[in-house]
């Protein structure tokens, strides 16, 4: 007899979902309609399945809140970027990147600079400690900053983000030593790590408290991520919300426009330059997008 019910999707992999209902994790297949829609499933989407002789699929996917393609996940509460200064170096521009995108969807954002231990990383923390986000000094080898991040996360599902070999494995073994989830060396000579997770899956480490670990990415996969539109994203930018509406022009793009505030506020240093040089990259990206190619 087949029965109804539904769940959320906890881990997504070739075709599969594994979704956790009250009676427990179900495996299912997408029904092909879905696919026919152009709608693919996410971990963390709530969907309604039905079951039939122990077999699994996935019927609907329930409204979302917010959905991302890199990281594929969907329904986060926040987002929690991770960084280093040292084996690898991440690039300012993909912690903005993934920032900008969180924030067009308005969904808080975590900065964790991690290897605190082999480097401070003192000028990410002062970066986006100034442009207003809340930074973690952490180490997974050492436990440093692991029970502040883990008040962070409590009763939110959050998805961890961040180029490949930056922690963020190590850092949820930290936080749930049962996990003990597989963690990469990175090569001193590339300067990057190899990829450990290889799909989205939603780990609990107490009652209502769920971290999705993503796959890592390196600066050529930002082509992959959501697009922005330019009109939107010095919206996506809070430390620019200050600077907004106080411009000679109303409909001033903060780039070569004199009397410009987010301007002039970069060069007293109320910005941090890094954070207008990555805004500057995203509108020459975003000014290339047509809007009729995104169907709206």
């Amino acid at each position: 007899m087949m029965q109804r019910k539904t769940g959320r999707i906890v881990r997504s992999l070739s075709g599969f979902y594994d979704v956790r209902t009250p009676e427990g994790v179900i495996t299912c297949r997408g029904r092909g309609a879905l696919r026919r829609t152009g709608e693919s499933p996410l971990t963390g989407d709530m969907v309604e399945i039905s079951v039939e002789k122990g077999r699994g699929m996935v019927e609907r996917i329930l409204p979302r809140k917010n959905r991302f393609i890199r990281p594929a996940v969907a329904n986060v509460d926040a987002l929690v970027v991770f960084a280093a200064n040292v084996n690898p170096v991440t690039e300012p521009f993909l912690i903005d990147r993934v920032a900008a995108i969180a924030g067009d969807q308005e969904v808080p954002v975590y900065i964790c600079v991690n290897k605190c231990d082999l480097d401070p990383a003192l000028d990410l923390v002062r970066i986006y400690t100034n442009a207003g986000f809340p930074v973690i000094s952490a180490s997974a080898e050492t436990g440093e900053g692991v029970e502040q991040l883990r008040q962070l996360l409590q009763g939110k599902l959050t998805a961890f983000t961040g180029n490949t070999g930056v922690g963020k494995s190590s850092m949820l073994n930290a936080l749930c030593p049962s996990l003990t989830l597989p963690t990469g060396e990175v090569s001193e000579k590339l300067g990057r790590g190899r990829h450990t997770t290889r799909h989205v899956e939603l780990f609990c480490l107490e009652e209502n408290t769920y971290v999705a670990d993503t796959p890592g990415f390196s600066s050529f996969d930002t082509e992959q991520m959501d697009v922005l539109l330019k009109e939107n994203l010095q919206y996506a930018f809070p430390d620019f919300g200050a600077h907004l509406g106080k411009c000679q022009f109303h409909d001033c793009t903060h780039r070569k426009e004199p009397g410009c505030c987010v301007r002039q506020a970069v060069e007293t240093g109320a910005l941090e330059q890094t954070r207008y040089e990555s805004y500057l990259r995203l509108y020459e990206k975003a000014d290339q997008i047509k809007t009729w190619e995104l169907g709206k």
